[in-house]
């Protein structure tokens, strides 16, 4: 069996923590880890080896996947990257022809499927449903993973179970995200599960689907090579695969799981799910809670202080504060959308503070007119590309390791110099550089622009280690 995880979603319903390029998956919620690394974790307990598991993301998220998982996967990563984004049909059927051509499975092998962005345990029971579900899947089921819903939840999808299958259920039907009278009826009925958005079938199962229901699908990935499925990707029909196989087939089933879980898919579930204190405050950072109950209050820089609040969500991070009444998650959709449409806040759903890049990462500490102060990172054995700005110069101060510098002189030349922590060099306008890490620990410097334009497209490169010339 392989672990098919998809980890290229883009969602925002977590802001300020979530931005467009850092989402959901790559977030620590009060933890060390983060759901995509609990992801993969948890999948490894139902598999042989680190390479049953293939991940697929975009070119914008390959990096945090590679920082994230470099401690577990080494050298071993099944890594596919989507040229751009279709939806979970496509990207399931671009798995297939990956573990076809590159890790020689045939089509009896089994595929679980899961997000990677929510939370699920005990991990250890987790691991027995996947393997019940590969049991149902060489029966030539399309097991699909239905929660024992607890409360009537109007933010999730419904799967309504009939006949019994073995050790399942019988599909009967799919719903869509009710409204509150209406899960009710779900919870009071007994026989409809949320729906997980995870599932297991063997490859001739799903291909006989994609045949029958998307053939426009199965076509591509039945005559072409992988690169050329990768290269033909855009033309890819942009459908889930519970519209394109789910809702029509008659093989699938809905194996219940009775364990916690949750897609995270608001801060109202962040608090459902994380420990709380006697006075029920869920409470991250640095905080100091007078009289206040039932409330989530998570911090990143600054102190915060609640008094007499109660049924509150406040989320704090370096560039924005969350206030929100419990219960009303669902508008930071709203509030995100509101913010895209104004020039001058767009960034913030785009970026955090601290924005990670594949040599590292730097983090705005301020910006004015003419000039902008940066803290940058650069991993051990890490480099920026050779690069120019036009507009602005650059000055670094090394706070701590070793930088290696490549500066052009007033020939054109390149030179290569080392400055050490607190030294410092300058960079003019118009001028090639690079920045290396040759050490063994972090290198962290102040870079201080100036000029008349400092914003980040005011770069020109030349030659780049992670190909984005």
């Amino acid at each position: 069996m392989k672990a098919v995880i998809l980890a290229g979603g883009s969602g925002t319903r977590l802001f300020p923590l979530s931005r467009k390029k850092f989402p959901k998956q790559f977030l620590n919620l009060g933890d060390s880890e983060s759901l995509f690394q609990k992801t993969v974790k948890r999948n490894l307990k139902a598999l042989k080896d680190i390479n049953d598991v293939i991940i697929i993301t975009n070119n914008d998220y390959q990096f945090h996947v590679k920082n994230q998982l470099k401690d577990i996967f080494n050298n071993k990563l099944n890594l596919i990257l989507e040229p751009v984004g279709r939806n979970t049909a496509p990207a399931i059927a671009l798995a297939i022809k990956y573990a076809f051509e590159k890790l020689g499975v045939g089509e009896n092998e089994i595929l679980f499927v899961s997000p990677s962005d929510h939370l699920i345990s005990p991990d250890d029971k987790f691991a027995e449903y996947i393997k019940e579900a590969e049991k149902l899947a060489k029966k030539g089921y399309i097991v699909t993973f239905g929660v024992n819903p607890t409360k009537p939840e109007t933010g999730y999808g419904y799967i309504e179970a009939g006949d019994l299958a073995e050790n399942a259920y019988k599909v009967k039907q799919f719903h869509e995200k009710p409204n509150l009278k209406t899960a009710q009826k779900y919870l009071m009925a007994g026989n409809y599960y949320w729906n997980s958005g995870m599932f297991a079938f063997s490859i001739e199962t799903i291909l006989e689907e994609f045949k029958k229901f998307v053939p426009e699908i199965y076509e591509k990935i039945e005559n072409s090579s992988f690169e050329e499925v990768i290269k033909d990707f855009e033309n890819m029909p942009d459908i889930s695969i519970d519209y394109a196989v789910m809702e029509k087939t008659d093989k699938a089933v809905v194996l219940p799981l009775n364990i916690i879980w949750s897609d995270v898919g608001s801060w109202d579930s962040v608090y459902d799910v994380l420990d709380k204190d006697e006075n029920q405050n869920v409470k991250i950072g640095n905080i100091i809670d007078i009289d206040t109950k039932n409330s989530l209050i998570m911090g990143e820089d600054r102190l915060i202080a609640t008094i007499g609040v109660d049924s509150l969500m406040v989320i704090e991070t370096s560039d924005a504060i969350v206030v929100a009444k419990k219960g009303q998650g669902q508008q930071i959709k709203n509030l995100v959308s509101l913010l895209k449409n104004n020039s001058q806040t767009k960034e913030l759903t785009e970026f955090h503070k601290t924005v990670y890049r594949p040599w590292g990462s730097y983090t705005e500490l301020e910006k004015g007119e003419r000039y902008r102060i940066k803290k940058i990172v650069v991993n051990p054995g890490e480099q920026l590309s050779l690069q120019l700005h036009y507009h602005r110069s650059e000055h670094w101060i090394v706070v701590k390791g070793t930088a290696k510098v490549v500066l052009g002189d007033e020939k054109g030349n390149l030179k290569e110099f080392f400055i050490h922590e607190n030294e410092s060099t300058y960079v003019p306008k118009s001028t090639k550089h690079r920045l290396i890490n040759p050490g063994k620990i972090p290198l962290e410097l102040i870079e201080v622009q100036v000029g008349e334009y400092v914003e980040e497209d005011d770069i020109i490169r030349f030659n780049d280690k992670y190909k984005r010339v």
